[in-house]
């Protein structure tokens, strides 16, 4: 019976945490996370850091790959040798084979639920007709260092390796598997990986990604990550050193994780002049240039040449290849070590690539390198390959201008971004390996905040489409059907983009700002990036890291951020107004005059006086008396008297209060949305002038549902405001302020003949202004 009791706490114990005083206005939102975070041990410490017997594994790789462009098939052989360093004797191990998602047999693609519509594209059609035949990953081969078979067993995108005997603890394997796969049009039927046709010269470009069959990660929280790939959920992998050689035709053009060894054999005699010049170029210098690429486009090559590149200590590894590459480099210099920043792109990006891609590549490096870890790798690439993917070192990104060289805005940005964003997954989760497939916003939305934080250092008037406090408002508004936690399963979100990494990266961006301040939340944050870099944190690592390095307690933030869908919406409820009776008659009587004269003031008054109406005690003066006479409001010597009397009897610090003269006001604030926040209150006073104040969240601990605070001020007060700076995501602003504004909405009238012509407001303007 006891064990039934202690497992039903503990199965019930989120659900008890979510509401810790049940209906009650207090103690639910304000109590420490406690078992909803995972249980310290000696692997992961209740501070965040790595606890002293904390271990993880490791894989190295030896591949050799073949690129066929005719049969369009990738041909691999790898030798892996696999590192038990966990405390477990393994009977067993497992691979990821994601180009397994092509797999008709697979469940993601049967999984998920699908309509018809009157426009459909080639990739909606193929998820309902089912992939390629020859979708997926063929094993020809699997032995072990000695050349025996294994057994092995796959399971949709995972592979399991039944070993010949237990792998002790510090003991190594060593296991060879040739495969083979058909590469497949991901501009039709999707994926993270395969080619782009380009019908107009007849050539491909290839992203080599999520490849080769690859260990999962094993780890103390969890065992054996074997969560199948779905084409959502990225993935989490084990660090390793990787030699891998890449035979392509002749005449393309290759890029990948780490450092090429055989340049000089791969490149003509002045790509390499070019490539040795670049290695102090102070701006990007194109190795492979236009021209080159242009005349490559014109035919295709019969012969071969295998390029040989090394990494080190890196969890993936990924490529392009291509004859219609422009390949361009720089040197930058992070915290004095030399960096490679590179790019490679077609014809059609150039415009826009040959501008801005690599210097953003530089930029990013330098950007996240000072608010987490200082970049350890030699190297960082950006691919344009019309979509947006990370690898380590290299990365796959879009921009392309129109035909004749221009672009519009969006793109340009959007080209940035996606570049930022896609080299900064070096950091996230490439150094700092989270698991997307379990938490999709410890790899998305931590790098959507570093992103923001790099937009913001390019240019003060970047337009970031997430980061800003307001730009959430939208989603966080959305019926509460439509909304899930920021820790949800990658599987399981429906507004994946808003979730996994808007609303992480507005979360932080509200830390940084408001409710840390950027000094504590800055050191906190590159300790987490420090403690964890290279290694395998989960969530409960990095709440505590950010509360153990910052002395702050911010389980309350964590609970309303990522574990609540509740919005933002505080309201200024109520406001009084009060002034310390100063005793003074020559005050007072005065004040006492005013009010009363203006409570006793009514419409009947107003009016008789304007119509001048004979009042009986004018036209009849016997009626008048001592109190028609009297002014009521005159200070007599008494009250003079006993003003002068209380003056004396008053205390220095009396005195000072007296003196003064300040205004009281008493404000009750409801919490409309649910979602505790600091309170930011602005004051616009009778002269003119501003003031904010800021108090913590904590004002809502006694009562997370309404409270009332008073605020002493100098000056009269006229209005005032909450979240003046729109910092908090407060979905509604109409009940923000006293005395209420509106809040205009714009309409556009609508003209019929305006409509049916399509005329926009929108479009290319650099395309416009080259137009006579």
């Amino acid at each position: 019976m006891k064990q039934r009791i202690l497992f039903c706490l503990l199965a019930c114990a989120p659900a008890l945490l979510k509401a810790q005083n049940p209906g009650s206005n207090h103690g639910n939102r304000f109590e420490q996370l406690g078992p909803m975070l995972a249980d310290p041990n000696m692997y992961r410490s209740a501070s965040g850091v790595p606890g002293p017997k904390y271990w993880q594994q490791r894989a190295d790789y030896d591949i050799s790959a073949e690129l066929d462009e005719v049969k369009q098939r990738l041909t691999g052989s790898e030798s892996v040798t696999y590192y038990n360093n966990s405390p477990d004797p393994l009977t067993y191990i497992w691979l990821q084979l994601d180009e397994n998602e092509h797999d008709p047999k697979s469940d993601n693609n049967s999984f998920d639920g699908s309509r018809m519509s009157d426009k459909m594209s080639a990739r909606q059609i193929n998820r309902i007709l089912g992939e390629d035949e020859n979708g997926g990953v063929h094993i020809t081969k699997l032995t072990d260092a000695s050349g025996n078979s294994l057994r092995y067993t796959v399971n949709q995108t995972m592979m399991r390796i039944e070993l010949p005997k237990p792998l002790m603890p510090g003991e190594k394997f060593r296991f060879q598997v040739d495969w083979w796969y058909s590469i497949l049009n991901r501009m039709t039927v999707g994926g993270r990986g395969g080619f782009e046709y380009f019908p107009e010269d007849g050539n491909y470009l290839y992203t080599i990604t999520q490849w080769y069959p690859r260990l999962a990660v094993y780890s103390d929280f969890q065992g054996w990550q074997n969560k199948q790939f779905t084409g959502r959920g990225e993935f989490a992998l084990t660090f390793g050193n990787f030699r891998v050689r890449m035979t392509v035709p002749a005449d393309h053009i290759v890029g990948a994780t780490g450092e090429c060894r055989n340049y000089k054999e791969v490149l003509t005699s002045a790509q390499y002049q070019r490539w040795q010049q670049a290695q102090s170029a102070n701006a990007p210098m194109e190795v492979a240039t236009l021209a080159e690429a242009e005349q490559a486009m014109k035919g295709k090559a019969t012969a071969k040449k295998t390029w040989v590149y090394e990494a080190e200590n890196v969890r993936d590894f990924a490529w392009t290849s291509s004859r219609r590459l422009v390949w361009d480099a720089m040197a930058t210099s992070i915290e004095g070590k030399k960096v490679m920043a590179m790019s490679y792109y077609g014809p059609e990006a150039y415009p826009l690539y040959r501008k801005y891609s690599t210097k953003a590549v530089a930029h990013t490096l330098r950007v996240y390198s000072k608010h987490t870890i200082p970049y350890p790798y030699p190297v960082a690439i950006s691919v344009e390959a019309a979509n947006g993917m990370e690898y380590p070192m290299i990365c796959f990104n879009y921009g392309r201008a129109e035909k004749d060289g221009t672009y519009s805005e969006a793109v340009k940005y959007g080209a940035i971004s996606v570049i930022i964003h896609e080299v900064g997954h070096n950091f996230f989760p490439m150094i700092v390996n989270s698991d997307e497939r379990q938490w999709t916003w410890m790899d998305e939305g931590l790098n959507t905040f570093c992103q923001f934080l790099a937009e913001q250092e390019w240019d003060n008037n970047y337009p970031s489409r997430r980061g800003p406090a307001q730009k959430i408002v939208e989603y966080m508004s959305l019926p509460k059907d439509r909304l899930e936690p920021v820790m949800t399963n990658s599987e399981n979100i429906i507004e994946f983009g808003p979730n996994a990494y808007a609303k992480p990266a507005t979360a932080l961006n509200i830390l940084r700002e408001t409710v840390m301040g950027r000094e504590l939340f800055d050191y906190a944050f590159k300790e987490y990036s420090r403690r964890w870099a290279f290694k395998h944190p989960t969530p409960t690592d990095f709440f505590r890291t950010m509360e153990d390095a910052s002395a702050v307690d911010l389980d309350w933030f964590w609970r309303g951020w990522f574990y609540g869908i509740e919005p933002v919406d505080i309201a200024i409820d109520s406001v009084k107004w009060y002034r310390m009776d100063s005793k003074d008659p020559k005050v007072e009587n005065v004040l006492q005059q005013q009010r009363e004269q203006g409570e006793s003031a009514h419409l009947a008054q107003r009016r008789n006086k304007e119509q001048g109406v004979k009042f009986a005690v004018d036209q009849d003066t016997s009626l008048q008396d001592f109190y028609n006479k009297w002014d009521r409001y005159a200070v007599t010597p008494a009250q003079t008297d006993a003003y002068a009397k209380m003056q004396e009897s008053l205390s220095p610090e009396e005195k000072k209060l007296y003196a003064s003269k300040k205004n009281f006001y008493e404000i009750t604030f409801k919490n409309i949305g649910g979602n505790v926040m600091p309170v930011i209150v602005e004051w616009m006073f009778a002269d003119g002038t501003k003031e904010v104040d800021r108090i913590s969240a904590y004002l809502w601990r006694h009562n997370e549902n309404e409270v009332t605070k008073v605020f002493a001020k100098d000056k009269v007060v006229t209005s005032i405001r909450l979240d003046p700076f729109r910092e908090t995501a407060d979905i509604d602003e109409s009940n923000n302020a006293f005395p209420r504004q509106a809040v205009p909405s714009r309409f556009e009238l609508f003209r019929r003949e305006q409509a049916a012509r399509g005329t926009s407001t929108g479009g290319n303007p650099m395309q416009q202004a080259k137009r006579p």
